[in-house]
Formats: C-alpha cells, sequence, structure tokens
C-alpha cells in the first residue's frame, strides 16, 4: 500500500510540474504578444478549485492530470480574423488576429518551455551533483558472443560508440540503445588492456533487440561490466527461496557448478529455470552452505515463461563494488555546467524522436510505449532512489513531451505548426473543413495511442 500510495504521489507531481511548465509556456508567451487569455487550467474535466487572478484570467485545477490547456479568445475559431466573429473592440486582443508568426511562437512556446525546463533540471544536477560512475572497462568477455568475436577481452575500456565519447557505463548503454532496431554495424573505439594503441571495433547489427522490451544492449553483446554483488537482501514468506532455506545476507557463488559473477546473472540463471531444481553454494557467515532451490513457472502476459524464487538484492554502494581507479566523477561550476545541460538535452531529444520514427517503420516494438501506470511506477521508484534520479527522470519525461507535442499530428502543438506552415505557404488560413478532418483523425490516432498504452501497462503487471 505504501508503495502504491508513493507511485500516485510521485505521478501527480510528476504531470503536474510537466503540465504547469508546458501550459506556463503558452500562457507567457500569449500575453507578451497581447493575447487575452480567458482560462489557465492544469488537468481536465470539472474543476476541482478555480479563482479569478488580478490579471482577469480564471485559473483551474482539474482532477484529471493528463493534460491542461489555456484558453486565449479567438483560439476556438481559426478563422476568425476572416469570418469577423471577434467584436472590433476586442480584435486587438484576439489569438485569431495576430500576425501568423506570433500565432506559431505561442503555439511552439509549450514544448519549448518543456526543454527549457530539462535544461534547467541537468544544469542542477551538473552543479548539485556533477557526473559520477563507472569507468567502461570490461569484466569479462561471454564465449561465443558478438563482443568475443570482435576480439573484446577482459581489461579492455570502451572509449567511444560511434564516434561518441563514452565516459561512464552509462554513457555506453545509452549511445547502444540508440541502435535499437537497426541492421548495420556498431562502432567501438577501445583502449586494449593488452596495449597501449587504441583500435576500432566492429560488431554486425541485425534487427538488434528490436522485438525487446527491457532491452540490455551490453549484456546482449556478451559484455560483462561491473555487477552488484549476488547478495540476499531478503527473502519472500512463503516463496522459494525460503523454501529451500535461504537467508537474508547469503551471497551466491555457484549455480550446478557455475561461478554467478552477479547479481544480474543470478537473476539470468534464475528466469531461465523453471521448475528446475539447482543445485546453489552460497557464503553464509564466512562458510560455505549447499542448498537446493526450485524456482517457480511464471507465465507473463507475452506467453514467455519464467522462474522466480521470491528474494531481493541486498542494496550496496558504488564504493563497495567498484576500485577507485574504475571510479569515475566530473565536477561542474555554475557556468561550466550549462553547455553539458544544453547537450545532454540535444541528444536526449533525438533519441526519443528517433525511438517515435523506429516505431512508426517498425524497427521497435510498440511494447516500449508506456501509459501512466508505468509513469506512476517509475516516478515512485526514482523518488526513493533519491532527488537526483527522481530529477534526471523528470528531465527525460520533459523531453519526451516536448518531442511527442512537436510531431505533426493535429490537436498537438505540432499540427498546429503544421497549419500555420501551410498558411505561410499559401497565404491564407487552411480552410476549416480539413482542419476538421485533420482533428478526428488526430484524436482517433491520439485515442488508439493511449489505449495501447494503457494496455501495455496492465500487460507488465499481469
Amino acid at each position: 500500500m505504501l508503495d502504491f500510495l508513493i507511485s500516485v504521489i510521485a505521478l501527480l507531481v510528476t504531470l503536474g510540474i510537466l503540465v504547469t511548465i508546458h501550459e506556463f509556456g503558452h500562457f507567457w508567451v500569449a500575453r507578451r504578444c497581447g493575447v487575452k487569455v480567458l482560462r489557465f487550467s492544469i488537468g481536465f474535466g470539472k474543476a476541482v478549485k478555480s479563482w479569478i487572478g488580478r490579471d482577469g484570467v480564471e485559473y483551474v485545477i482539474a482532477p484529471i492530470p493528463l493534460g491542461g490547456y489555456v484558453k486565449m479568445l479567438g483560439q476556438e475559431d481559426t478563422n476568425a480574423a476572416e469570418t469577423g466573429d471577434v467584436p472590433v473592440s476586442q480584435r486587438h486582443l484576439s489569438f485569431a488576429y495576430k500576425p501568423l508568426w506570433q500565432r506559431m511562437a505561442i503555439v511552439a512556446a509549450g514544448p519549448i518551455a518543456n526543454f527549457l525546463l530539462a535544461i534547467f533540471v541537468y544544469w542542477i544536477i551538473h552543479v548539485g551533483y556533477g557526473v559520477s560512475g563507472i569507468a567502461p572497462v570490461i569484466q569479462g568477455v561471454v564465449e561465443d558472443s558478438p563482443a568475443f568475436a570482435a576480439g573484446l577481452r577482459e581489461g579492455d575500456e570502451i572509449l567511444a560508440v560511434d564516434g561518441e565519447e563514452t565516459i561512464i557505463w552509462q554513457h555506453v548503454t545509452l549511445q547502444m540503445l540508440a541502435r535499437l532496431g537497426e541492421t548495420g554495424e556498431l562502432n567501438l573505439t577501445i583502449d586494449p588492456a593488452s596495449s597501449s594503441t587504441t583500435r576500432e571495433v566492429s560488431i554486425p547489427l541485425l534487427s538488434w533487440m528490436g522485438s525487446e522490451t527491457e532491452p540490455n544492449p551490453v549484456a546482449n553483446l556478451g559484455i560483462v561490466q561491473f555487477e552488484i554483488p549476488a547478495r540476499i537482501g531478503g527473502v519472500v514468506a512463503g516463496g522459494r527461496a525460503e523454501a529451500g532455506g535461504m537467508l537474508a545476507g547469503d551471497e551466491i557463488l555457484a549455480v550446478n557448478g557455475e561461478a554467478v559473477s552477479g547479481w544480474t546473472h543470478w537473476v539470468d540463471i534464475i528466469r531461465s529455470s523453471p521448475e528446475l531444481s539447482l543445485d546453489v553454494a552460497v557464503q553464509r557467515e564466512g562458510s560455505i552452505t549447499g542448498l537446493a532451490i526450485t524456482p517457480q513457472r511464471s507465465e507473463l502476459a507475452d506467453g514467455s515463461v519464467i522462474g522466480s524464487i521470491g528474494a531481493s538484492v541486498q542494496q550496496t554502494t558504488l564504493a563497495e563494488i567498484v576500485p577507485p581507479a574504475h571510479q569515475r566523477e566530473i565536477e561542474f561550476g555554475v557556468l561550466s555546467a550549462i553547455q553539458p545541460a544544453i547537450q545532454e538535452t540535444w541528444n536526449k531529444s533525438i533519441f526519443v524522436l528517433d525511438s517515435v520514427k523506429k516505431m512508426v517503420i517498425g524497427l521497435i516494438s510498440v511494447k516500449n510505449i508506456n501509459g501512466p501506470i508505468t509513469i506512476a511506477q517509475v516516478a515512485g521508484e526514482t523518488a526513493t532512489y533519491g532527488l537526483d534520479i527522481y530529477m534526471g527522470f523528470l528531465a527525460l519525461l520533459s523531453i519526451s513531451l516536448g518531442v511527442l507535442n512537436l510531431l505533426p499530428i493535429p490537436v498537438l502543438d505540432g499540427g498546429h505548426l503544421l497549419y500555420y506552415t501551410i498558411e505561410a505557404v499559401i497565404r491564407r488560413p487552411v480552410p476549416e473543413r480539413i482542419q476538421m478532418w485533420g482533428l478526428q483523425l488526430g484524436l482517433i490516432l491520439i485515442s488508439g495511442i493511449m489505449v495501447l498504452a494503457i494496455y501495455n501497462d496492465v500487460s507488465r503487471l499481469l
């Protein structure tokens, strides 16, 4: 129940921040352009609270937090300037009577506000926390894997992926994720452990992990990173771990005689062994103990079958698992943090846009579309991990909102910008009949995406 409450609160706070910033972008630019704003609403539905501000604007807080809107004089009738529906005395305050460039600026201001929020958040993270992580030094390579075939070995450091510098493992993962669903070659710049000369390595890709919903590109290539120790933090009452005699504090050493490299390796073994008896060697209070554990069979929503035992990982810190030589920390000043904040916002905007394109053309699965349930879960989890982690998630979500709103889909800001671009070319507004067709098409498309997102959310819970 506590986790549920944290998730709900985190969702409301997260969406509240994003929607408020987005709509404030429209509101602020509209006021600067001399447009009369009638209503500023955060959320949809019947107002929970509303009041009239000193500026004459009705401010509304509504119960459905999945969006908001700014209502302006003359906005609903896009052809008001032609039909004369706005009284002459009010035309200088009407959105419809404003020059085309001002209307475009007002519409674009919402997504731009989301990008500015992301830049500001990343700036705070860089100034307050800096960049910390683990140097991308390979701790092992699985035999017969793509990485092994390409010549990667233990001790090699990945300096760049596709020409982009990688200082920590997170950079490596993000650069590799940008290649999801693609066919071609993944190019790595390597500092070999056995040589002082860097070399280039190419790994062939074929529709790389396009159907996966939780892709792990580094592991998929057979590369072993520093892993969290396979140490048990707790066991679920009545679960297979408890039935097998496993206790909190046990560290998994081997399964069926095969050494366990870390928690991820341990989880992979459990998931791939439903209803199979496993001989598990654990270290307990300085001595080695043998256990027999049989993972329970569990069926996922997509029909796949995995094993589970009901055990959680023991929390640990970076300093406990990584040698000082492999820990990377970069500090930024107030001014020096601006450039990386802008760069990170730009890189992740391109990543989101590229992911949307790949979903549309079928290179990656539409199962990666997330809805409010998943957002609530992730927001709740990141809120418990620490402020910097939550802020990073907030910035990424703000970027996603900005990018998606700029897509040329009617009902979205990008759809309005498309109409205004056409108007600039043909020198007259797009006919209202065509705009209504576009509105209906846009509503169907957005509704379909929302249904798919909620379906994916529910499927992950089942």
